[in-house]
């Protein structure tokens, strides 16, 4: 069975959470530093990482470079008692799944953990095919977006933000409904969602200053335009 590894440098914080998750019925593995998490995830089979940014032997950074370079299956939720935008926006950015800040609710994290499992494991169930809309073409089954002649390696949350939009062409989605059916849960967070929005953008347009595809409907949400204007 896989388990979830635990990675944080203060023991308390990794009891803190391991006796949430294991009253979830999730098995947990646990490590104190990024050389034994890299370690961990080598010896067992790990399904989820839920991963403290900065450590005394460096940082969750290396982990999740090292993860990404070996792995686009493990999921990563990340946390950090840094609030910045930026920070949000580099985790993100190297392959994270969800981006939590200290202090954190247990019953939160619980929560995410559990949605983060049941987006994965829909993912992994029959493929989906291939969705085109104009010149975008979406490889659900590879994570892969064709744009033209350019493809674009995606993430499970910019492949499922993308079917999402894909499959409702010129309907307005609010944030909340959008975050909900993704990250699967009721913890609403438009500043993670705002992140990848950006990112698709930026595939889409080449920049995210003047979307073409995907429209922000101030004060609700995102429209994907049908016919990419």
């Amino acid at each position: 069975m896989s388990a979830i590894l635990i990675v944080d440098d203060e023991s308390d914080i990794r009891a803190l959470i391991r006796i949430h998750l294991e009253r979830a019925g999730l098995p947990i593995v646990e490590a104190r530093s990024g050389r034994q998490a890299i370690e961990q995830i080598q010896e067992h089979s790990i399904e989820l990482i839920i991963l403290d940014l900065m450590m005394d032997d460096g940082n969750g950074f290396e982990v999740l470079h090292h993860l990404r370079r070996t792995s686009s299956n493990v999921l990563v939720i990340a946390l950090s008692a840094r609030r910045e935008i930026q920070d949000k926006v580099d985790t993100l950015g190297l392959g994270a799944d969800d981006y939590i800040t200290k202090p954190f609710s247990p019953v939160e994290l619980v929560a995410r953990v559990q949605a983060q499992l049941r987006r994965h494991r829909s993912h992994t169930s029959p493929p989906s095919g291939i969705i085109r809309l104009n010149n975008l073409a979406l490889d659900v089954d590879n994570l892969i977006l064709h744009n033209g002649g350019i493809q674009h390696p995606l993430t499970e949350i910019e492949c499922a933000l993308l079917q999402l939009f894909m499959t409702n062409p010129d309907r307005t989605l609010t944030r909340r409904d959008i975050y909900q059916q993704i990250w699967k849960h009721e913890n609403y967070d438009s500043n993670n969602l705002g992140v990848f929005i950006n990112r698709i953008r930026i595939m889409l347009e080449g920049t995210d200053d003047s979307p073409l595809h995907l429209h922000t409907v101030r004060g609700i949400g995102y429209r994907f335009s049908g016919d990419g204007r």
